[in-house]
């Protein structure tokens, strides 16, 4: 009622002195250029009901409209303001709560704007109307106790007082997920709000991590004779302790359910289900096929016995066969990130219950260091360096040679990382050899390459010195190049030539002896088989099956290159392996020649595997080849060749 009384004498009374005394220092405010400048630019910008630049509108509002003051504010163009809440919410199912109140809110609030014909408005009556949209518009939001607003109308139950930041983080993805919000959307939460919630935990949790994982690579980097002993003993140990367990729970599994014969008397033949399968599938008799994948899978398990996890893995890459999306699982699997921690502890337990890559890092190391003896200088080419596991247990040899230790140079050579940095994780290698070499006073130079294609490296890419000692070391990294079956000019043919012409002093090669590389399918099939029974066998022999660590290299490594070698075809299949026959036939196509083996090195594997290892492990010669395998089967080789000046 007030507020009418004072607009009727506004308009009534328009010429009172006192009251064109009153609006005067106002109207040459609105006359000046310069106002009119700064309120066009202010039109210019994105109108917004808590903006600094509306309290001057408000102020101007409660001026008398005088038809000089109208025709000033005139010349302010307003547009309506689009308060879409699909800008916030993109329509999810879960948001429609949340997005009504929110809208709501936007319209309470959007009452106290000047619409387009009407600028002057009443400050003081439209307030009242703003805090309401507010508070409409704030019912949506989590109060300071509440993290997550709940979908349903009821707040969302506090979290346990142990759990970590993290936990939280994850519950505020999920909210952001579900409200339809794009994939690359950030958290709108701040990092050191919920850090604070939490106590920092997060962060505690990632540093832990990091030294833990930077104390197992100096474990793992720098064993000791004593330290294998005490892992194999450990491994036996927690395999009695399995053997017994079983044996008084009937055989009983992590689940409490037994692992014995179904239905008391089914007795499966996985791996003939499973060649049958194969068979079906080659010839296109998808009937068949997914009959017997169904029985296979009925029997096969990630968690039984050897046969059994072998069985579920097999299963796998044919089911990806038949849907012909081997090279996508294939990717998939390949892009599955796996926690450094983790990937150590894996890496740790293959070196405790394997013998192969510890005899072949002794292979090696032992012939480098005999080849360096006399020497001032070495130069080692690393095709597929990865973490450069080998390296600091030479550098801690060499550093002890008669003499004094030569200085070594070490050239990194592996496949680029994706992303802006493909050169990150060969880098990051060559930093942690220095700081080894550092502790060993041993001189050290290294250098990182990254390829993708290891036939590209010509003998004048890698700066080889006269004076040095070349050596050049691959171990097991061959057998993913292309063969003929793909390529007409052979890439392992080109990289055997090309290191033919560096002239090395010593070619170590180790390769993994499988013949399931060939174009048929059921023959590979078969080889493939036959070849991995074996490695699974290796760890239901030397690990328990509880064990999570041997859970992560049957499925992350086993089982991801059988299913390659099952699966995929062309240039997807990069797992293609030969016989150390065949490459022997290869080296010598390509001007190198076989070097006979150190009986020394040969009976300090011999004594390493004895000590160390499971009594199945088979340590064996053949034509100057070191031959590694498990009850008979032969999975790994490895030789010494130098350049054959009689083919140049």
């Amino acid at each position: 009622m007030e507020e009418d009384i004072d607009d009727k004498f506004f308009y009534d009374f328009p010429d009172n002195p006192a009251l064109i005394e009153a609006q005067q220092p106002f109207l040459e405010i609105l006359s000046d250029p310069s106002s009119n400048s700064t309120s066009d630019d202010s039109n210019n910008r994105a109108v917004s009901p808590c903006s600094p630049s509306d309290a001057s509108v408000g102020n101007a509002a409660q001026l008398p409209p005088t038809p000089a003051a109208v025709d000033s504010y005139d010349r302010f163009q307003f547009e309506p303001v689009d308060l879409d809440p699909a800008a916030f919410f993109g329509g999810g199912a879960n948001s429609d709560l949340m997005s009504s109140a929110f809208l709501k809110g936007m319209q309470e609030a959007n009452k106290f704007l000047p619409s387009q014909d009407k600028l002057v408005i009443d400050l003081e009556a439209s307030s009242g109307q703003f805090f309401k949209g507010v508070e409409e518009g704030n019912k949506f939001l989590p109060r300071e106790d509440k993290l997550v607003a709940g979908f349903n109308g009821h707040a969302a139950p506090a979290p346990a007082p142990a759990v970590l930041s993290v936990k939280k983080e994850e519950a505020v993805d999920a909210v952001s997920a579900n409200s339809g919000g794009g994939r690359g959307r950030k958290n709108p939460y701040h990092d050191d709000e919920l850090e604070q919630e939490g106590g920092r935990s997060s962060k505690q949790s990632a540093l832990g991590d990091d030294v833990s994982a930077r104390e197992m690579f100096d474990r793992m980097l720098m064993p000791s004779d004593e330290m294998c002993i005490v892992q194999m003993q450990n491994l036996r140990i927690a395999m009695q302790e399995a053997v017994a367990k079983n044996d008084s729970g009937g055989g009983k599994g992590a689940n409490g359910k037994g692992r014995g014969r179904r239905g008391g008397s089914d007795v499966v033949d996985l791996r003939t289900l499973l060649i049958h399968c194969a068979q079906a599938v080659a010839t296109d008799d998808r009937r068949s096929a997914t009959e017997l994948l169904k029985q296979i899978k009925l029997h096969a398990r990630p968690d039984g016995d050897g046969t059994q996890r072998l069985a579920h893995c097999f299963a796998e890459g044919l089911q990806a066969r038949m849907a012909g999306t081997g090279g996508l699982v294939h990717q998939s699997l390949m892009a599955t990130r796996i926690s450094a921690v983790d990937m150590l502890k894996a890496y740790q337990l293959y070196m405790a219950a394997i013998c192969f890559k510890k005899v072949s890092f002794l292979f090696s190391n032992s012939t480098i260091y005999n080849a360096s003896l006399g020497k001032k200088k070495i130069h080692i080419i690393d095709y597929g360096i990865q973490y450069g596991f080998q390296w600091p247990c030479f550098l801690r040899r060499i550093s002890t040679r008669p003499g004094g230790p030569p200085d070594v140079r070490i050239t990194g050579i592996d496949l680029p990382q994706p992303g802006f940095r493909p050169t990150e994780r060969i880098e990051e290698t060559g930093r942690r050899l220095k700081k080894y070499a550092h502790e060993f006073n041993v001189p050290f130079e290294y250098r990182a390459i990254a390829t993708a294609k290891m036939e590209s490296l010509r003998k004048e890419d890698l700066k080889i010195d006269p004076d040095e000692v070349l050596i050049v070391n691959s171990l097991f990294q061959f057998k993913n190049l292309m063969d003929e079956s793909v390529v007409l000019e052979s890439p392992r043919d080109v990289v055997l030539k090309n290191i033919r012409k560096m002239q090395p002093h010593t070619f170590i090669h180790a390769i993994v002896n499988g013949s399931f590389s060939a174009p048929f399918f059921v023959t590979r099939f078969r080889e493939v088989l036959f070849y991995y029974s074996a490695l699974f066998d290796v760890l239901d022999t030397t690990t328990p099956r509880d064990n999570e660590q041997r859970m992560l290299i049957e499925q992350n490594i086993l089982g991801r290159a059988a299913l390659n070698v099952i699966a995929c075809e062309g240039t997807d299949r990069v797992e293609r392996p030969e016989t150390y026959k065949q490459w022997q036939v290869r080296n010598q196509r390509a001007g190198l020649k076989l070097l006979p083996l150190n009986p020394e090195v040969i009976e300090l594997a011999r004594d390493k595997v004895k000590n160390c290892y499971h009594k199945d492990f088979v340590i064996d010669i053949d034509q100057h080849w070191l031959l590694q395998g498990w009850k008979g089967r032969i999975l790994y080789a490895i030789s010494t060749w130098t350049a054959n000046d009689a083919s140049s």
